[in-house]
């Protein structure tokens, strides 16, 4: 199939829609006996769960990493919210907004597995993870631990204590192709001293898709009496688990990428013990010192965007935390293996089970990621990213529920092409 016809089908696909959460549901209930893998490889299915998002037909997206749009499911009730708030205006603000939010955050926190004291909205995970790295009662000397790949707006807040505080920060490089978890895990000890008070790890590091041991690395860290902040911002509503399943001390995400809800909204968790640990970005009224709530102050916002969280997580449930997870790794995996061992094509996300999930990395040698990014777009009409970072260089490939595998046949043939 050319790509102009693939484009005028795509259109025609893609102009349907799910009815509701209600028929969602009935459409999990009726494949629930099919075990996860076999689901993951049924076009069938998958193109239902498609026509339930508008999409342009004029490319492909492959960059849902940054934002992923919502499914009309979501989207409706949103565009609800707003007229809903804009109605009641200062009256929802006054008497209605305070019960709402406090559903919202219980409905989270039954999807993150923690306690509604540990987590609070915000708009995503740079404000979310910004609260503990500026919050933590840094001293002089203090030693924060870090790795090269992390997201680059941490690493820049890690600066700013640096320059503030005088605090020591310590990086790290990640493999990306780890031999084991000892590897990772060995990586960060080797770094920890008597002076060190925080660590900060990715869950699912942004550039490559690579998914680290958390627990481990958080069990090891506690043994040294250290701290660990966790980026989930790629893994929430990504990778099946919970947060508490973790053991970490601090956790931020954003919630538009991998959750697909209205663009800007994120959660800070902090484990109820550590609460107190941490100053305020912005004053608050009096508020005991284990009071989540006292970090949160950041005066009116969006609430409509809060509002509809609370319907993302209606379709996420609806579909299935595991089924979803199973389906990202799958069209992972469907397009990388069809390239994998080509000699100049190169991978630099890992392949062992557990180490992924939908993201993965990519590079043509002797073409520049740059190169890479805008000839896939000009000549394939294909959406990605570039990353240069250390040790990663290449386009990041990001597909999300409504991707298709002859979506994913475009972006291989494409890459065999530019290949030679």
């Amino acid at each position: 199939m050319d790509k102009r016809t693939f484009l005028k089908q795509l259109s025609l696909i893609t102009a349907g829609s799910l009815a509701s959460i209600d028929l969602l549901a009935k459409m999990t209930e009726e494949v629930a006996h099919i075990p996860l893998d076999e689901l993951a490889e049924d076009e069938d299915f998958w193109a239902k769960i498609r026509q339930g998002y508008k999409l342009k037909s004029d490319y492909i997206n492959l960059e849902n990493g940054y934002y992923c749009l919502m499914p009309e499911e979501t989207m409706n009730h949103y565009l609800e919210h707003v007229k809903y708030v804009n109605l009641h205006a200062s009256f929802y603000m006054r008497k209605l907004m305070h019960d709402k939010h406090e559903e919202i955050r219980q409905k989270l926190a039954d999807l993150a597995g923690c306690s509604t004291d540990e987590i609070v909205v915000t708009r995503n995970s740079t404000e979310a993870l910004d609260l503990v790295i500026s919050g933590i009662h840094w001293k002089k000397g203090d030693e924060a631990i870090m790795a090269e790949q992390d997201y680059g707006a941490m690493l820049n807040q890690f600066k700013l204590m640096e320059n503030r505080y005088g605090i020591v920060n310590k990086l790290v490089s990640l493999p990306n192709h780890p031999k084991n978890d000892d590897e990772i895990v060995s990586l960060y000890e080797a770094q920890i001293t008597k002076k060190t008070k925080l660590l900060m790890i990715c869950h699912m590091v942004n550039i490559t898709g690579h998914v680290l041991p958390v627990k481990k690395i958080c069990d090891m860290a506690h043994r040294h009496g250290v701290e660990v902040l966790v980026d989930g911002a790629h893994s929430f509503a990504h990778v099946d688990f919970k947060v508490s399943d973790l053991n970490c001390d601090y956790f931020g995400t954003s919630l538009h990428k991998w959750l697909s809800t209205p663009l800007g909204a994120g959660f800070l968790y902090v484990k109820k013990d550590k609460i107190k640990n941490l100053w305020p970005l912005f004053g608050e009224r009096e508020l005991p010192e284990d009071d989540i709530m006292r970090l949160n102050h950041t005066g009116t916002k969006p609430v409509h965007v809060d509002l509809g969280i609370s319907n993302a997580i209606d379709f996420h449930n609806a579909l299935g935390g595991e089924r979803k997870a199973s389906r990202l790794k799958f069209l992972k995996e469907y397009w990388t293996n069809k390239v994998k061992d080509h000699p100049k094509i190169i991978l630099n996300t890992p392949w062992d089970e557990g180490r992924y999930g939908a993201i993965a990395n990519v590079l043509i040698e002797g073409m520049t990621a740059r190169d890479m990014e805008l000839e896939l777009m000009d000549t394939y009409k294909i959406h990605v990213v570039r990353v240069k970072r250390p040790n990663v260089h290449g386009v990041r490939v990001t597909p999300n529920l409504y991707t298709s595998t002859d979506e994913l046949d475009m972006l291989v043939e494409a890459l065999q092409k530019m290949a030679g």
